[in-house]
């Protein structure tokens, strides 16, 4: 059987000037049976295009703050580096990978990337702005979850965790404020924050604010994320060997 390729979204250091990639997320796709594949970074549309019609599936992952200018808003004090070129990137990416209809997991500024791109805005910054008795910002070990997160009903992702409550991992000091018009909530975490959220309509648009790649070695549920999206991927892969 043809494994799907799943494109992933690279990382930028700035110090370094260069991509790379955390190991996790490549693990988490290969263990679910898909062909992870760095995308370059790249800002040209056409050849965005390409890419979008050549893979199965995509994974957009953490890294930089997402430009508030998105979202109609000027950075406040504490609002982290952004990248132009990956917030081009990924826009231009989307919109071709939701005209290809093809699925997509995204993976904590994943998720905060998907809502942007649909309308919603951020919480530039937690502490600023939404002070919580939770620490959405944990130290490591990342592997290690912190606190719990609430999986609505009658959602793709209480189909594929077949509970209502999950422990998970926390790293961001951003997340959504506004959810976009074209999302649903799919998780809330105690203090009313979104954990997760989906796009009705579509077979598999869904992102998580939490990190399953590091929890994959300790907790069996976050695999069954992985393995969701991957089998999607693989319908996804066929529609199109039959087109």
């Amino acid at each position: 059987m043809r494994k799907p390729v799943i494109g992933v979204t690279p990382l930028y250091d700035d110090a370094m000037a260069s991509v790379w990639m955390l190991p996790e997320y490549l693990d988490g796709v290969t263990e679910a049976g898909g062909i992870p594949v760095i995308l370059p970074l790249e800002g040209d549309p056409q050849t965005i295009s390409q890419l979008a019609g050549e893979c199965d599936g995509f994974l957009f992952t953490g890294g930089h703050d997402i430009d508030p200018i998105l979202y109609g808003e000027q950075p406040r004090p504490y609002c982290g580096n952004c990248h132009a070129v990956r917030d081009r990137m990924e826009t231009l990416l989307f919109q071709r990978v939701l005209e290809a209809d093809k699925p997509v997991l995204g993976i904590c500024r994943g998720l905060q990337f998907l809502n942007v791109a649909l309308g919603g805005n951020l919480y530039q910054d937690l502490e600023e702005q939404h002070l919580s008795i939770i620490r959405h910002k944990q130290q490591k070990p990342y592997e290690k979850p912190s606190h719990a997160v609430q999986i609505l009903p009658d959602t793709p992702l209480f189909e594929i965790y077949g509970r209502d409550r999950i422990m998970v991992n926390s790293i961001h000091h951003q997340a959504v404020q506004e959810l976009a018009p074209a999302l649903s909530a799919a998780a809330l975490s105690e203090d009313g924050l979104v954990e997760a959220a989906y796009m009705p309509g579509r077979e598999f648009v869904l992102g998580v604010q939490w990190h399953p790649e590091y929890l994959l070695r300790g907790d069996e549920n976050q695999y069954k994320l992985f393995s969701a999206f991957v089998r999607t991927c693989v319908d996804s892969s066929r529609e199109t060997a039959i087109i």
